[in-house]
Order: structure tokens, then C-alpha cells, then sequence
């Protein structure tokens, strides 16, 4: 049965055809006879009692410089679609957790991938804490001392900031390195949150592992591999996709996490995999979707809306 589905994302003007996962979701349920409405993120609202967003009827297609047509904009009464995407990237700032309040007031009669109050409850490295086995030595604290104590126990660590994207803020500080205090004081002088330190995990040199899950089953994998003289994987810094499978490891963790991830309706997930152990699990906007299917021939997009068509079929 066509759906009516609303996309709350970034400019699309200025998405990558090639790479976007947003535009590859699109493409797949425009195939599927599904109608599109774009709108951008801060054109949502609440009023009287109704979730509304002003934004246009979208076409998509695979043509560079022709890839996208909008019809005459309106403002649509979101509880009158079957289906909204959270689509936007982070930073997961206040914006974005007001985004998802205003989304819970419609969901899940109207269906929101991924569900709102989990996306704003499980934020990409804190959910990761519930799975403390699965994951390297991590601390998340403001605290100078500790994190001082950490690096103490460590060595070498990589330290960012708790919500940060993309490898932004991301960096290495050596066993010798003697400049904690001062990045400590950079990121105090930009907001009041906490740091994420994690032990150093050389196997990122071969690569940091994305898995894709779809509804809480692992569909492939793709493996980032960092520019020379980088420690960061992320497309998004330079960071190569190559062909890569799943093992038996990604597989167990898969097995771990996927009953939660079901039972939250987080239905499009990445995780992240470095040498066996699990640094975030992307609940967001995760991406991926698109070199995974030009390497290994998973629609990725067709299993998504495959588990969307049975949610609002149930």
C-alpha cells in the first residue's frame, strides 16, 4: 500500500548523490510508489494542539546537478502522514532534542524512523555504555583530574567531544602527549559538556568497521579506512570506504544489541567496530547505505522500508 512520507533533513540541494544514505531512502520508497514531502529542520512546529512542518512535495532522481524537483510549498499537518523520517545530521544539541519532543506528540501513529524518544535517549556513545563488555576502556567526564587519571591508566587515548559527529573535535593524545590540559580548556571554552576518552585502539589503522543493522539485524558492513597520517576513520575527514564482511564478532555483537534496538524502534542503525570491540552505536542519522550497496548488492534502502511497511502494516 503507498505510504505518504515526510522527510525532516538537511538542504537537499547540497547532498551528495552518490554517498547520501537520505537521498538513497528516498530514491527506494519513491520506487515504491510512495509520495514524498520535504521539509527542513526548522520549518516543524507545534501549535494548537497539531505537529506541523511547512516544506514541498519532492521527486528525487539519480542525476547530478538534476537530482531533485519541488512542487508548490505547503504546511502539512504531520499526523495526516503515514511516515516521517528523522533525517537530519547532528550536532545532537538542544535543537535536535526539541525536534524529537515535538516529533513524540504524532508517533507512533504516525510513524517516526527512528523513534524520537529513543533517538533522544540514546545518544550515539551513550547507548554503547549499556554494552560495557563490547566496548574498549571508556570515561565520560568534565572533570580535569579524572581524565588525567585515565590517560594516567591508558596511555595513549582518544579523546572528543560526547556529542560530536562526523570525527569533528576527534583527537589523539600520545602516552607523552602533553597537551590534555590545553584541549581540556578548549572544549570548556565552547560548551558545559561532558568529554569522551577512550583508550587508543591501533587496529584503526586497518580500518573502523560501520555495520549496518536493520531492525535490529546486521545486513553488511563496509570498513573506513583513515587517510595516512590520521587516526580518523570518518568519510566525512577523508577516511576510505572499502569492501569489507561481516565476522563472527560483529555477528555476536549484532546478537547483543539487536533485541534492544527492535524493542526501541530504532530500525536504520550503524555501529562502529574497531578490532573486535564496539565504540558507538549511531542511532541519528546514520550512513553507509550506499557504498555498502555498490560493494556487496544490498539494498540496503529496500530492507529499511521492508521493516517500515511491516511496523505501520502491524
Amino acid at each position: 500500500m503507498p505510504l505518504s512520507v515526510a522527510i525532516q533533513m538537511d538542504p537537499i540541494a547540497s547532498v551528495n548523490i552518490d554517498a547520501d544514505s537520505t537521498f538513497r531512502l528516498a530514491l527506494e520508497a519513491q520506487a515504491r510508489g510512495h509520495s514524498l514531502f520535504y521539509y527542513h529542520v526548522p520549518d516543524l512546529f507545534w501549535e494548537g494542539g497539531r505537529v506541523c512542518a511547512t516544506g514541498w512535495p519532492l521527486e528525487v532522481r539519480r542525476e547530478k546537478g538534476n537530482h531533485f524537483s519541488l512542487g508548490a510549498q505547503e504546511t502539512r499537518d504531520l499526523s495526516t502522514t503515514d511516515v516521517v523520517l528523522l533525517r537530519q545530521d547532528p550536532p545532537f544539541d538542544m535543537s535536535y532534542v526539541t525536534n524529537t519532543h515535538l516529533l513524540e506528540k504524532i508517533h507512533p501513529a504516525t510513524l517516526v524512523v527512528n523513534d524520537p524518544f529513543w533517538v533522544r535517549n540514546s545518544p550515539e556513545k551513550l547507548l554503547v555504555l549499556d554494552f560495557i563488555d563490547l566496548m574498549p576502556p571508556t570515561m565520560i567526564a568534565r572533570d580535569l583530574v579524572a581524565l588525567r587519571e585515565f590517560k594516567g591508566r591508558h596511555g595513549d587515548i582518544i579523546l572528543k567531544p560526547l556529542y560530536g559527529n562526523g570525527g569533528a573535535g576527534v583527537f589523539k593524545l600520545g602516552h607523552s602527549d602533553t597537551n590534555l590540559t590545553a584541549l581540556y580548556e578548549l572544549f570548556a571554552g565552547i560548551n558545559r559538556e561532558p568529554l569522551i576518552a577512550q583508550k587508543f585502539l591501533p587496529a584503526v589503522e586497518r580500518g573502523d568497521k560501520r555495520v549496518i543493522l536493520v531492525d535490529g539485524e546486521a545486513v553488511g558492513a563496509i570498513n573506513r579506512v583513515p587517510q595516512k597520517g590520521e587516526t580518523r576513520s570518518n568519510m566525512h575527514v577523508g577516511g576510505r570506504p572499502e569492501k569489507i564482511a561481516l565476522d563472527d564478532r560483529d555477528h555476536e555483537i549484532a546478537a547483543r544489541i539487536g533485541p534492544l534496538l527492535r524493542e526501541r524502534g530504532l530500525i536504520f542503525v550503524g555501529i562502529d567496530v574497531i578490532g573486535g570491540m564496539m565504540t558507538e552505536i549511531n542511532v541519528t542519522s546514520p550512513t553507509g547505505i550506499q557504498e555498502l550497496e555498490r560493494f556487496d548488492g544490498t539494498n540496503v534502502a529496500a530492507l529499511i522500508w521492508e521493516a517500515i511497511e511491516r511496523r505501520r502494516g502491524a
